[in-house]
């Protein structure tokens, strides 16, 4: 018996700590230590005005013809999707289709619309918009930069009205995310927009300086008012659909949006309450103030996992760019396999992310989930490696001062443009300048705002950038136009007509192959052929991945925080506002 009660009471014991592991990794504990702030602050009210900052603005809005972030955070406010792959959950949801069926091979799909729904001028809802949106999607004239997101095998779906409600997608071959890659294609307004496409200048359509009242959506939030390197106001959409326990959604009168190009003037605005929202995960070095807001009930700190839109370290690989003339030696593997040996990944987690990061050989994170190969090793710090190969590329100490110089005698110099006011990237390319400078390579750093930066991009103007890829899921294909040599955010070498290199012709065949099948384990082993193939090569470079943290005011209700970004306003039609609890 006593061996017995003993057994009970070892398993008791277990069971006790697998239920405190349980309530730690739910975040319960974290939030009774930290209670949420509903002590300060009252339930949560109809009405309001959430105030949100964003450091860029939108160049347009028409969401089709830019592939910028502002622009993309313009379509989840103000416009609606067929479906939705929920930020958190990855699980695709119904939106303006409510069901769907597939056949039997999976390359026809027919979907249910919405009944009774209406754009926010009041204009009622139809399959005809849904034909119009992938007409204006694929037509050459309108160039639309989302197209090549929405192609299989490189070919367009072919989407056909059977009547008001029910529409029919074709898909020229079988393909793995399946409808999941109509998540970001906002459903446009046919009786708005078509007489521009008609015309050719569906480009042009929907600019900034167009009328607020002349952009119509289906989304919860209609513009309302636009005032350049300011602000942009967003008013609830009387005629938006959907609706939570009864009530129509959403909960707030409107959502501000400020434009705040600097990172530190935007997190002095939520700490002293100016803003409810930043539209930005929290630095390392703001984790302790925040910590301590949200201790006097201020502010909501919730941690959401490692980015999965890792910051990238690449050259100007576009053949014949000017960044090369004279310098040939800048679009050569070994140089930047010399970078990635140069930099010591871990000095930037502990030093940049105060150890809330862990390091990356590619642009995948463990944040992907099962789509992340962690089985291919991290390049080590090895300065002496990356000395050699230099050495191999003909840049040498010729002068005895330290800095290396080419066969002609001048020197092993570039450029880094980067981000200016975001203070990760600014200091990551600080460190990436020091580092590299013990092997002897000059780099200046140059950061510019963002609109310099996509100019600069946009004409190949640069030696070399550090930036971001943005990806709003882990699945492989939502960073197509990333990893595809036809995309526009190929970045070392964009939008190719045909692949400039063998192995970048192999990426382009097992991205096409994962594409379509339905297998998950046979697209996950794919892909990671992919990774590895792009570690080779070293086709771009990252050093670290983000621990993400979201804060918030106390006094937003409703918020599921996401590693995706925008990490809040992806359900701003879920959102409220607590008010302040009587004294």
């Amino acid at each position: 018996m006593k061996s017995r009660r003993s057994q009970f009471w070892l398993l008791g014991v277990a069971a006790l700590l697998a239920a405190i592991a349980l309530l730690w990794q739910t975040g319960w504990l974290d939030r009774a230590a930290n209670p949420a702030p509903d002590a300060a602050m009252g339930a949560p009210a109809r009405g309001g005005r959430l105030i949100a900052t964003y450091r860029s603005e939108p160049q347009t809005f028409n969401r089709l013809v830019s592939p910028r972030a502002p622009e993309e955070l313009v379509r989840l406010l103000t416009h609606g999707s067929l479906v939705r792959v929920n930020r958190v959950t990855q699980q695709l949801e119904p939106r303006l289709a409510t069901t769907w069926t597939s056949s039997a091979d999976g390359r026809n799909w027919t979907l249910t619309l919405r009944d009774d729904v209406r754009f926010s001028d009041g204009t009622p809802f139809t399959s005809a918009d849904v034909v119009f949106t992938f007409r204006a999607l694929y037509d050459e004239k309108a160039a639309g930069v989302m197209a090549s997101t929405v192609r299989v095998d490189g070919q367009p779906l072919r989407v056909t009205a059977l009547d008001d409600r029910t529409v029919r997608v074709d898909f020229p071959e079988v393909h793995g995310p399946g409808l999941a890659m109509f998540d970001g294609v906002p459903i446009l307004p046919r009786h708005k927009l078509e007489r521009y496409l008609d015309a050719g200048t569906f480009q042009e359509a929907w600019s900034t300086t167009t009328p607020p009242s002349d952009i119509a959506g289906l989304g919860p939030f209609m513009l309302d008012e636009y005032v350049p390197g300011v602000r942009l106001v967003f008013t609830r959409n009387p005629h938006y659909w959907a609706s939570e326990g009864g009530v129509r959604l959403p909960h707030l009168d409107a959502i501000e949006l400020r434009i705040v190009p600097e990172q530190n003037a935007e997190v002095l605005q939520l700490e002293t309450g100016s803003a409810d929202v930043i539209n930005d995960f929290v630095r390392p070095e703001d984790l302790t103030s925040f910590n301590r807001l949200a201790e006097q009930g201020r502010v909501q700190v919730v941690p959401v996992g490692a980015s999965i839109n890792a910051d990238l370290l690449w050259f100007n690989l576009v053949p014949g760019a000017a960044s090369a003339a004279g310098r040939p030696w800048l679009q050569r593997e070994e140089l930047r396999e010399a970078v990635s040996h140069a930099v010591d990944r871990q000095a930037i987690v502990d030093t940049v992310y105060l150890g809330e990061a862990v390091p990356i050989e590619g642009p995948v994170t463990p944040g992907h989930g099962i789509w992340y190969a962690g089985d291919i090793p991290i390049r080590s710090h090895d300065p002496a490696r990356a000395r050699s190969l230099l050495q191999s590329i003909g840049l040498e100490d010729r002068t005895g001062d330290g800095r290396l110089e080419d066969a002609g005698g001048r020197p092993a110099r570039f450029t880094i443009l980067t981000h200016k006011g975001h203070t990760l990237r600014e200091r990551t390319t600080a460190m990436i300048q020091q580092q590299l400078a013990a092997v002897g390579l000059q780099v200046d750093i140059l950061p510019l705002d963002s609109g310099s930066l996509n100019g600069r991009f946009k004409t190949q103007d640069y030696d070399a950038m550090y930036f971001s890829v943005s990806a709003d899921s882990a699945d492989p294909m939502a960073a197509s136009q990333f990893w595809l040599t036809s995309g526009g955010f190929h970045f070392w070498h964009p939008a190719q007509t045909t692949p400039a290199t063998a192995w970048e012709a192999e990426i382009d065949q097992l991205m096409t192959r994962q594409a379509v099948t339905l297998d998950v384990d046979e697209r996950r082993r794919l892909f990671a052929q992919v990774q590895r193939i792009f570690a080779d090569h070293v086709l771009a470079m990252t050093f670290a991945a983000q621990r993400h943290t979201v804060v918030m005011s106390a006094r937003v209700h409703g918020a599921t925080p996401s590693v995706l970004s925008p990490p809040v306003l992806w359900n701003a039609e879920a959102l409220s506002l607590r008010a302040p609890a009587p004294r």
